[in-house]
């Protein structure tokens, strides 16, 4: 059973932020950037609630700017998802989950050493040039479970 309920063409989407925001850190940042939008997905709290779809993650907006990066500016994010990064996020929508990624709902990349919190929220760690944060124990439960 999936972490998460997806249509095929979630997986082209996913795949296709999974690359704009994190291709240049490899197959392995890939994967941490698609824990992060089922985690938000998955979560249904904080500032991610009533979010049902992987569309509705990619394209949620928050302080009147999109949530991603990669959305806002385009960049490769209007490029056609490959196969490589098809195969990631359905592993990540399926299945894959690890740290410091594994609870994250945030990622970002300071261009500077990560900070210990993100807006509240601890540190879970760093891959490459990206700093995960998860949520504060007690305040988002379902990002925890499955």
């Amino acid at each position: 059973m999936p972490r998460v309920n997806y249509r095929t063409s979630d997986i082209a989407l996913m795949a296709r932020m999974m690359r704009a925001e994190a291709e240049g850190e490899g197959k392995q940042g890939m994967l941490y950037v698609g824990n992060v939008i089922v985690n938000r997905l998955k979560a249904n709290c904080l500032d991610f609630k009533n979010l049902r779809t992987v569309s509705h993650v990619i394209f949620q907006v928050q302080g009147g700017n999109y949530s991603f990066e990669a959305v806002q500016k385009g960049n490769v994010f209007y490029q056609r998802a490959r196969s490589v990064e098809k195969n990631l996020a359905k592993k990540n929508l399926d299945y894959w989950r690890e740290q410091p990624a594994k609870f994250a709902l945030w990622y970002f990349n300071p261009y500077a050493p990560c900070p210990p919190t993100w807006f509240g929220q601890p540190f879970a760690g760093q891959y490459k040039n990206h700093c995960y944060y998860e949520p504060k124990g007690g305040t988002c439960d379902a990002v925890y479970s499955g």
